[in-house]
């Protein structure tokens, strides 16, 4: 685990201003489990991957306007799964509805195409009780890897996040990549879109694409939390074709590489804070009930 650099925080960051009431929150119960799970005509997908997620307080299904059952198979294989309808177009959009729907204490957000492993959940979990904010899935550490990512993707990531560790004084091995957890409570410090904004027709609003991982993992560095990353290995989808263009996204996560430094910049010199909240020592909080 490692803290963010100073030179990419905003001065008095959250981190140096942990309050005592949420530490105690996090401390006095055992934290509950969202997991929030975007989908798109995933049908097929969600037969064979709602039934590995283990035991949580909560499953949120997001749909996106399916046309092919989704969330009617969502609701034969998990009854009491939760489903909420996307505002907007877009995996960034699905996951703000998502995450603002979450009443776990900490949220986990997993793929619907079968990619996520639910079997190291509890390495997430194991993370953020041991004092992460947010828990960084990574393949490009030991004990992650990729069956799906191929050489043309794996150098442009690597290009990717080379430039955000020179840019943002950071360590990350692996940028985008949307297997994450992190505490519910630091969703405010996101500053994603709201929900309800309008957009004009054919359009979409910043932070509604798949440049969405690297917002959120930007935007913890900008909150000044602590990370640590968490090995895991990528599954090929199981059915179906991706939506990810790997130029035009690519191109979308530069951008947004170039307009996050900026923005930190901006929030440096107002001198401004996101977010108050604290961690909680690992040794006060107990394990949440759920198994690999």
């Amino acid at each position: 685990m490692y803290r963010n650099s100073p030179r990419s925080l905003a001065e008095g960051s959250i981190f140096e201003q942990r309050t005592l009431e949420t530490e105690r929150g996090r401390a006095s119960r055992q934290p509950t489990i969202t997991v929030v799970v975007p989908a798109k005509n995933e049908a097929d997908n969600l037969r064979a991957v709602l039934p590995t997620l283990p035991p949580v307080h909560e499953v949120i299904l997001v749909d996106g306007d399916s046309t092919d059952g989704t969330v009617e198979v969502a609701r034969q294989v998990m009854p009491d799964i939760k489903v909420v309808k996307q505002t907007r177009k877009g995996k960034g959009n699905a996951l703000a509805c998502g995450f603002k729907a979450a009443t776990g204490d900490i949220i986990v957000m997993f793929d619907a195409d079968g990619s996520a492993d639910a079997r190291e959940i509890p390495a997430y979990v194991d993370a953020l009780i041991n004092g992460a904010d947010f828990a960084k899935g990574s393949r490009f550490i030991r004990g992650g890897g990729s069956d799906d990512i191929t050489l043309l993707r794996h150098v442009g990531a690597t290009g990717l996040h080379v430039l955000v560790n020179l840019t943002f004084g950071q360590r990350f091995s692996d940028l985008c990549y949307g297997y994450n957890a992190f505490w519910t409570e630091l969703v405010p410090a996101l500053g994603l879109p709201d929900i309800d904004a309008p957009v004009p027709p054919g359009e979409m609003i910043w932070g509604d694409g798949f440049e969405i991982e690297t917002v959120i993992n930007l935007r913890m560095v900008g909150a000044g939390v602590q990370i640590r990353e968490v090995p895991s290995i990528e599954r090929p989808r199981i059915h179906g074709e991706s939506n990810l263009r790997t130029f035009k996204d690519g191109f979308r996560v530069l951008r947004t590489i170039v307009s996050e430094r900026q923005r930190a910049t901006a929030l440096r010199r107002r001198g401004a804070t996101v977010l108050t909240t604290t961690t909680a020592p690992a040794e006060q909080v107990r394990r949440p009930s759920i198994s690999a």
